[in-house]
């Protein structure tokens, strides 16, 4: 009796194994399968979009979310190119037609769009550190959020162009076109519009003006400045007013 017992409870334990071993297998190519799934998806991704940014230099061409910093890009044709995401710091845009262009949230720090046609480009949200916007065409463009500290835009065409809420600290602006150009609720500590020539409107509305350079630029358009704005700016006798606004006493200021 007693051996019997024991076959029957080898019998049982061996059959308890089996299903256990039956499970796991299950369960390890429950996981060997969604793995292979996630692979797939991770190996496909990349592949695509290496792709897309591989795609030559051209009108229209799609290098959103690519890297392309420091390329050689000069006097190319990109209108209506999309290169949203993209990194292209201290990339060489010079004199390049980038006319309704989609810069947007792209990184343009250090790159260089000197005398390039941005007419009606989008650079909304971009990173534009340092970059060299030199007579860059951007008439009717959009620079809203963007953080442009220390760009470049002397003499820039930026008629109907809105830099909405952008960070403009110490921008150059000394002999651009301005008109119809916001810089409402725009840091423009320390930039500099030196010999600018205003053309229409420009609405400075709450535009924090600190040591902003306006000496004789002609605002007597400008719309949304306060007095209180201008005793923080930097202007002189040549400096040409709104109605109802006057110079400051402390005008003009020191030379740091």
């Amino acid at each position: 009796m007693k051996a019997a017992e024991r076959t029957k409870n080898g019998s049982l334990l061996m059959r308890a194994w089996q299903r256990i071993r039956y499970s796991r297998s299950r369960a390890l190519l429950i996981v060997v399968g969604l793995a292979g799934g996630l692979l797939l998806v991770v190996t496909q991704w990349p592949t695509g979009v290496v792709g897309k940014c591989r795609t030559d230099a051209g009108p229209s061409v799609d290098w959103s979310d690519c890297r392309k910093s420091m390329l050689m890009l000069d006097h190319s044709r990109l209108d209506g190119a999309k290169f949203t995401g993209a990194d292209l710091s201290r990339t060489d845009l010079n004199g390049s037609s980038l006319k309704k262009v989609d810069f947007t949230k792209a990184n343009l720090m250090r790159a260089s769009l000197s005398k390039a046609d941005a007419e009606g480009a989008v650079f909304q949200k971009v990173e534009g550190y340092r970059g060299e916007f030199s007579e860059v065409k951007a008439d009717g463009s959009t620079f809203v959020s963007a953080e442009m500290q220390r760009a470049n835009f002397a003499g820039a065409v930026l008629t109907n162009t809105d830099f909405t809420k952008a960070e403009l600290g110490r921008v150059i602006f000394s002999q651009a076109t301005l008109g119809n150009t916001r810089f409402a609720t725009v840091n423009l500590s320390r930039a500099t519009f030196q010999n600018a020539k205003v053309t229409g409107p420009v609405d400075f509305t709450d535009a924090f003006l600190f040591l902003t350079r306006i000496e004789g630029v002609d605002l007597s358009q400008a719309t949304g400045l306060e007095q209180e704005q201008l005793g923080l700016a930097c202007g002189d006798a040549a400096t040409i007013l709104p109605p109802g606004l006057t110079r400051p006493a402390n005008w003009p200021c020191r030379e740091e």
